[in-house]
């Protein structure tokens, strides 16, 4: 093909797919009437995290065309691929593996034709092989080398999103400032313009991003966060159930459950930043799908803060898992049945 006929090509296929999620890379003040970027979990990846590298098929999975299909068709628009840092690094320092990029590269091309956006979740707790960023032998230029080199492959890709950490925790808000410091620093070097998600200490909850309670508030600590793109948001994660840990299929009361947005999204309004719902998930209980419903109509109602949510979690190795909204023989799960009314 005539290169320059490749690259006008390129162009347009590149401009139909910033048409579709526009509101994803505008700036902090352009808002749709709804979150921009709605979906799921399709957890996988990260089973068997005891099982290092594992095996593929046997002790953790991706997802597969037909998974994907069935969310992009209920209207999601983005998938959260929770993926463990030793398996797409080895060791320290080390080039990525090539075999577990080309896993995560072959969920984005099942994705990009569906219009389906994917995080890649590095699903590690801030830590490697069990080890905290910030304490021998992790390094923040570890974790910064790490982004650095996943961030020059999916530089060309506006459909992929960069999720630093999931659920960073026991590692003080100052250490973890320096290695998402680090890391914006090596994506951004790299050439890559993607969105990044930038997640907070003591586990990300939302209630008390702001609040503290466990050193150095994440809303203090992950302030004025400097990026040359200024393409990123800060993520959180809120679980419903009495003790907000996300073990059981309970819930508080849906009042309770949406005022613990209420902080964040203040704070998202009062700095102009943005925020992201990663993971929050719920039971299947008249109750508990009243408490999803308000959840969504609250960031559906707020979507000048909010960007966009994930719901914890779908994927076939869940079982009877009382989050799961993985299909059962074909049918929906009850929690669906809320979900899809906010897809978008």
């Amino acid at each position: 093909m005539n290169p320059d006929l490749r690259s006008i090509m390129e162009l347009v296929i590149f401009l139909g797919l910033l048409f579709s999620v526009s509101a994803v890379a505008a700036e902090n003040g352009a808002r749709t009437t709804g979150p921009a970027l709605t979906g799921v979990n399709l957890a996988g990846p990260d089973f068997n995290a005891d099982k290092i590298p594992g095996k593929v098929g046997t002790d953790y999975i991706y997802p597969t065309a037909d998974e994907i299909a069935y969310f992009a068709a209920k209207g999601a628009g983005v998938v959260r691929l929770p993926v463990l840092w030793e398996r797409l690094q080895r060791s320290l320092g080390a080039q990525l593996d090539q075999e577990e990029v080309a896993h995560v590269s072959a969920v984005i091309d099942v994705a990009r034709p569906r219009h389906v956006r994917v995080i890649i979740d590095i699903h590690n707790y801030a830590r490697f092989n069990g080890k905290p960023i910030g304490a021998s032998p992790v390094s923040v230029d570890d974790f910064a080398h790490f982004w650095g080199q996943l961030a020059a492959v999916f530089r060309d890709r506006p459909d992929v999103i960069f999720g630093l950490m999931n659920e960073p925790h026991d590692i003080p808000a100052e250490v973890w400032r320096k290695a998402v410091d680090g890391a914006i620093a090596a994506i951004r070097k790299a050439g890559s313009g993607n969105l990044i998600l930038v997640p907070g200490v003591a586990w990300t909850n939302a209630r008390d991003f702001v609040s503290g309670g466990y050193g150095t508030p994440n809303g203090v600590a992950l302030s004025n966060i400097q990026d040359p793109s200024d393409n990123f948001a800060y993520e959180v994660h809120q679980y419903v159930d009495p003790g907000y840990t996300g073990t059981t299929g309970e819930c508080i009361d849906e009042m309770s459950s949406v005022a613990m947005l209420h902080e964040f999204t203040d704070w998202l309004r009062r700095t102009k930043q943005r925020g992201f719902l990663g993971e929050f998930g719920v039971g299947r209980s008249p109750k508990c799908l009243a408490v999803l419903n308000g959840m969504l109509t609250y960031m559906r109602d707020n979507s000048d803060a909010w960007l966009g949510w994930t719901y914890w979690a779908a994927g076939p190795w869940w079982g009877d898992y009382h989050f799961t909204v993985e299909p059962l023989n074909g049918a929906d799960r009850p929690q669906m049945k809320v979900l899809e009314r906010f897809f978008r």
